[in-house]
């Protein structure tokens, strides 16, 4: 088969590889139809984790089909269609019940890490009892391919951990995909004002499009100053930083009202300074997370209801075989005006 590999940083190839099998009795093994680059894995690529070792297949997302499943499988079988989580979870340790699966003992985040990922035309998915949900008749599966990673990220890490109320005044710190995905849930709360700032105005013109009351163009405007010029001086109730550099963390410090909270989402490869000097007084909460993916079924049930369409994330499409192409895109998101990417085999 074919796959996408990791090859240490700054380098990938798309090249053939060993089709997996079943190794243990509660793997699936999934023909991938659908699957997509995240933010994480330019993040690989750059070097940001240094767990990820050469030869490695990258990919936590997808939708696809089963192919072979091992004897101590129960939910799926041969044929069946199914959405891929970014988390691997056993649903028997001590993490997992309490759903935690973000740190499970035999899983949490190992596709595209710690074992071979899904931007290849088959993968093995451990735990598949667990790690896999049904396809329902008729679902968009380029939305779908957004709840594998990006929306339950947005959703568990950004609104819930940030406790996002109704009537707060948030503001989202990068209109990136998960931005966008934080803004899409955060909606599900009813916040009476929702900042979105970024660098890029078409991804600010996306995000009014998308829900946000508010759009700071960073460039233009000093983001700080201006979002407390809104909130009289006060700050915002929630901060939520979407990008993973220094700078959006320093913001959200800044901007941060008494008693409010911190939600950091973003992946970082460097350190950050804590301005705890100004923060120890002011009540508040910071938070941050690797997404365990226990809002999927909810996020399915909004899928199927219309509640919510993260499709609409979708800028541009590519055949699984285009890879290293859409890579290029996706990588210069901004010059080309690039959200989300779909590669369909």
């Amino acid at each position: 088969m074919k796959a996408l590999v990791y090859q240490g940083p700054g380098e990938k190839v798309w090249t053939e590889k060993d089709k997996p099998g079943i190794e243990k009795p509660t793997d699936v093994i999934v023909k991938v139809t659908k699957t997509t680059i995240c933010g994480t894995d330019l993040h690989i690529l750059k070097g940001d984790v240094p767990t990820v070792t050469p030869g490695r297949t990258l990919g936590h997302e997808g939708v696809g089909i089963v192919e072979a499943v091992g004897a101590a499988v129960q939910n799926f079988k041969p044929g069946d269609a199914v959405l891929i989580s970014c988390v691997t979870s056993c649903g028997k340790c001590a993490n997992c019940k309490r759903q935690l699966y973000a740190h499970c003992s035999d899983g949490g985040w190992i596709l595209g890490h710690k074992i071979d990922g899904t931007q290849a035309e088959y993968v093995r998915i451990p735990h598949g009892d667990n790690s896999l949900y049904p396809i329902p008749a008729g679902a968009d599966e380029e939305a779908l391919v957004m709840l594998s990673d990006i929306m339950p990220t947005g959703l568990e890490i950004g609104v819930q951990y940030g406790n996002v109320k109704p009537g707060d005044t948030i503001a989202i710190i990068g209109a990136g995909p998960v931005g966008m995905s934080v803004l899409l849930t955060a909606q599900f709360y009813s916040p009476g004002r929702i900042i979105m700032v970024d660098m890029d105005p078409a991804r600010l013109e996306l995000a009014k499009e998308f829900g946000a009351t508010d759009t700071i163009h960073v460039g233009s405007e000093d983001a700080i100053a201006k979002i407390m010029e809104m909130t009289g001086g006060l700050g915002v109730d929630v901060a939520i930083e979407a990008v993973g550099v220094p700078a959006t963390f320093d913001i959200c410090q800044k901007i941060v009202s008494a008693g409010g909270n911190i939600a950091n989402v973003g992946v970082h490869g460097t350190s950050v300074e804590l301005h705890i000097e100004d923060l120890w007084i002011k009540n508040i909460n910071i938070s941050m997370g690797l997404v365990s993916t226990n809002t999927t079924p909810m996020l399915l049930k909004t899928l199927g209801t219309g509640k919510v369409n993260p499709g609409r994330l979708v800028t541009h499409r590519f055949k699984l075989d285009e890879i290293i192409e859409a890579y290029e895109v996706f990588g210069n998101a901004a010059r080309e005006k690039a959200m989300k990417i779909i590669l369909t085999a």
